[in-house]
């Protein structure tokens, strides 16, 4: 490799982090909210275009990867068909997994599901949530003793469902550590791009969000009124 190479790569490990590409992994199925995946989407995937705009020899920090129960389409919430990429069986392996939120019922309980998001906690650096998402997880008994959050409509039903977690309307987001659950749909941007600032730089989740257009609230804030 050039010194010049060598020059950009320091540059970019100064700048942005360690030089990893982390696979994200988004769950989709039937009437999931378009936003609660849509919009870590777009998060991990401008972050990476970003960080190459600024250093194009360097790797990408993220790759996204969307993953579902079957092969086909699936049909996202007021009926947006989408095509995931993976499914269970098959897929790249993982450093992070978001589990998004919607109308999840259907979801829960599912023996395959809840044999894979056991083995992929296992697994990732990070398991995350958006909105509901997090019933999934903890039906799966991955959030027994954890601070965790929802939707605000949902706080109530998800503290009564399983009392082994320690649910609270905080906000956006809450990070406890290798777990993190957001509050409903555009929550999920936010958490996405603390995990950007987390996982890669805060420099680099700020240039995202400007990229973006959106007003990046970088603390986990207070419940709505």
């Amino acid at each position: 490799m050039s010194n010049a190479a060598i020059g950009t790569r320091s540059r970019f490990i100064h700048k942005f982090g360690a030089m990893h590409t982390r696979t994200v992994g988004l769950y989709l199925y039937d009437d999931v909210e378009v936003l609660d995946f849509a919009g870590p989407f777009e998060v991990f995937s401008t972050a990476s275009r970003v960080a190459l705009r600024r250093q194009p020899e360097a790797p990408a920090p993220f790759r996204v990867v969307t993953v579902a129960r079957h092969a086909g389409p699936v049909r996202a919430r007021a009926g947006l068909p989408v095509l995931p990429e993976a499914t269970l069986a098959e897929h790249p392996p993982l450093d992070v997994l978001i589990v998004p939120g919607g109308d999840e019922r259907a979801e829960r309980g599912r023996p395959d599901l809840v044999r894979w998001l056991r083995a992929q906690a296992a697994q990732v650096e990070v398991l995350a949530s958006v909105c509901a998402g997090a019933f999934l997880l903890a039906g799966a008994g991955l959030l027994d003793g954890r601070r965790v959050t929802t939707h605000w409509e949902d706080v109530a039903e998800l503290a009564a469902a399983f009392p082994a977690l320690q649910v609270a309307d905080t906000g956006r987001w809450i990070d406890d550590g290798d777990i993190l659950t957001s509050a409903g749909i555009s929550a999920g941007i936010d958490m996405s791009l603390h995990l950007v600032a987390r996982l890669a730089d805060a420099k680099l989740a700020m240039a995202t969000a400007r990229q973006m257009n959106y007003h990046w609230q970088d603390s986990p804030g207070e419940p709505p009124p």
